[in-house]
């Protein structure tokens, strides 16, 4: 039988979630420079020496910080492909565009985080590299990347033979593979890198305003990309 949590243990956790949260407004409020132990412990009405009790550096702190939103933003991706597939009777294409439109959404919804995740980091957040960021890092890319191979055993799409990938792409691709631990086409894992940066590079123009010299509203470029997405992997979108 697991035994509930003491009071204590309730306790600091709650102060624990307080803190991360502290540091995310702050972050969104007024900026990445903003975000010290010190900033963080006046908002909550502590000293900046007692946060060392929960947390044991302004590092560890970002670095859990990080991990909660890579989490948050996997879960709602998550979510979202599990309402299309109810919705659609698991149609791979209902599947894909709830995932990039998901994407969408947070990313636009949350720009500040979007830029520490996916733009230029907090300079401690190179430091702050390690187990739990990749975890949680590799959960978010393993919601897209599940649904791939899921696409790819159900109905496998046309990709290029390894002879016909350049010999320096073809060799980092292979490591690639090596480190993800599946038996997947080269051809497959370049498909999915296309539709990764495809996808990334339409929403982080959006995100980071890069648009705006000609587009008001880019959501009809972002049907155009989910279209190009969904013939990379045998889709057809819209649907005829």
């Amino acid at each position: 039988m697991v035994q509930a949590p003491s009071r204590r243990d309730r306790v600091r956790a709650a102060t624990t979630g307080e803190i991360k949260q502290t540091a995310r407004r702050i972050l969104v409020a007024e900026g990445p420079q903003a975000v010290s132990l010190r900033a963080i412990a006046r908002e909550m009405g502590m000293t900046a020496p007692a946060l060392y009790r929960y947390f044991g550096s302004h590092e560890d702190l970002i670095k859990h910080v990080v991990a909660d939103i890579f989490d948050e933003i996997a879960g709602d991706i998550h979510a979202a492909i599990a309402a299309a597939a109810e919705a659609s009777g698991g149609d791979m294409t209902a599947k894909l565009v709830a995932a990039c439109g998901e994407f969408r959404r947070w990313s636009l919804a949350h720009k500040d985080e979007f830029g520490l995740l996916f733009g230029t980091p907090l300079p401690a957040l190179e430091a702050a590299q390690d187990e739990v960021i990749d975890e949680c890092a590799q959960k978010f890319s393993g919601t897209f990347f599940t649904l791939f191979l899921e696409l790819w055993h159900k109905r496998p799409f046309p990709i290029p033979a390894d002879g016909d990938i350049d010999p320096g792409l073809r060799e980092q691709l292979a490591r690639y593979r090596e480190g993800l631990g599946i038996d997947l086409p080269l051809g497959a894992g370049l498909t999915f890198l296309r539709c990764w940066v495809r996808l990334y590079g339409m929403v982080a123009l959006e995100v980071f305003g890069h648009l705006h010299f000609a587009l008001e509203d880019p959501s009809a470029m972002f049907e155009i990309t989910l279209a190009e997405l969904a013939g990379l992997v045998g889709l057809e979108y819209p649907a005829t």
